[in-house]
């Protein structure tokens, strides 16, 4: 028989911060794929498990996935981990659970720490809705490309990020999104955990001063104004005003209102009775 995968998500910064359930499946396995066997083992010393470990990186992860693959095939028992949160989560790991399915293995994923989720929660930004992407790309230009693909969703955006590059991240946000209530979250579950929160041009000019920025972060933007809660009088002005520089644009009637839809994190029939109340509204004045 096939043995089991079993996807383990480990503390962020607390060592507290893990479950029985992985302790117990990390103490029983017989490897652990780890992205940096050094930093697994201080997590395995504090709780005195003792453990065969295997490097399982960016940089080794085709070759190592394809290793694993056969060990579980031939019935062993693999636990895969990353540095810090959860593994597969801008982190190696969908590779080997790919391998994995192929070899018939159980895969038992083991929940736990995530750093996107627990900034989220405490942010104070909508959290019915959110868009995760990952690392923001190094050079600006390519950074901005995405955050423009981003601009139209409906939903709290979600990036991790570097202490060198958020500033220029947070320029980059401003100029592209416009000027959004943001929140950046550094060394979450650790001593020098810090949340500050702000509109983006004052978050970059905080971030300005030379080693302003230290740890790890992540950082949460707020969706597009007009889809927080308004006076539905300001948002069927936004509706209508939408629709009709959409219209300017070329965009058919039913395309217009279906993207404006979209922008303002509406229904296209809520964004329909809005438009048509407002019609009705200005006629009447």
């Amino acid at each position: 028989m096939a043995g089991t995968l079993y996807l383990v998500a480990t503390p962020i910064g607390n060592l507290e911060d893990i479950t029985q359930r992985a302790l117990h499946a990390l103490a029983n396995v017989d490897l652990i794929a780890c992205e940096d066997t050094r930093r697994t083992r201080i997590l395995l010393d504090h709780y005195g498990i003792k453990a065969k470990l295997t490097s399982y990186h960016e940089h080794n992860e085709r070759e190592r996935a394809r290793e694993l693959g056969v060990m579980l095939a031939e019935g062993s028992d693999v636990a895969l981990v990353s540095d810090a949160g959860t593994p597969g989560i801008s982190d190696p790991g969908f590779r080997l659970v790919q391998e994995a399915i192929k070899s018939g293995a159980q895969i038992v994923p083991l929940p736990g720490p995530t750093a996107l989720v627990a900034a989220l929660i405490a942010s104070g930004l909508p959290t019915d809705q959110f868009f995760f992407g990952g690392f923001l790309p190094a050079r600006s230009t390519q950074r901005r490309v995405r955050l423009q693909e981003a601009r139209s969703i409906p939903a709290t955006l979600i990036f991790y990020e570097t202490p060198h590059r958020i500033h220029a991240a947070l320029l980059d946000a401003r100029e592209i999104l416009g000027e959004r209530q943001a929140v950046v979250v550094r060394e979450l579950t650790k001593i020098h955990e810090e949340i500050l929160r702000g509109p983006l041009s004052e978050l970059a000019q905080h971030f300005d001063a030379p080693d302003s920025a230290r740890g790890e972060m992540v950082l949460l933007i707020d969706r597009h104004q007009s889809s927080v809660e308004l006076t539905e009088g300001d948002t069927t002005v936004d509706v209508a005003a939408r629709v009709a520089a959409l219209e300017a644009e070329g965009l058919s009637a039913r395309d217009a209102l279906k993207r404006a839809a979209r922008e303002l994190g509406l229904s296209r029939s809520e964004a329909y009775r809005r438009l048509t109340a407002d019609r009705v509204r200005l006629k009447q004045t």
